[in-house]
């Protein structure tokens, strides 16, 4: 799957905390960690509104970020001393930065495999 084949985003910027993307069928709000590198962004919560409405969120995490936190938790109690990774609502991606993890994000809801991965938020 390439980048061609969904759109640019529409619009993007801070709207703090959260930093928004709107993209042709989606809004992607992303709670980088104060000062953070939009562009080296490799641990994030995210929320995802459709346009139907419906919204998803994920923990979005590098595969060296799972590696990193796998390490610093050698030799501790967590993890089973970093011995495993686990979260239920976590997406590993290969590529660090918030376009990177947008592009994932539009690439999962062209395939429809979006629903799978991300957990609907049932609002009361």
């Amino acid at each position: 799957m390439s980048r061609s084949t969904w759109s640019e985003p529409i619009e993007r910027g801070w709207d703090e905390p959260w930093y928004r993307v709107r993209m042709k069928g989606f809004e992607a709000s992303f709670l980088p960690s104060e000062g953070e590198d939009l562009d080296e962004v490799c641990n994030v919560d995210v929320f995802v509104t459709l346009d139907n409405g419906s919204r998803w969120t994920a923990t979005v995490f590098t595969v060296a970020e799972v590696e990193r936190l796998m390490k610093l938790w050698a030799g501790t109690d967590e993890a089973l001393g970093g011995r495993y990774f686990w979260v239920s609502d976590g997406l590993i991606v290969r590529d660090p930065g918030i376009d990177s993890m947008t592009d994932v994000i539009a690439g999962l809801i062209e395939s429809s495999e979006f629903s799978e991965i991300f957990q609907l938020v049932i609002n009361n």
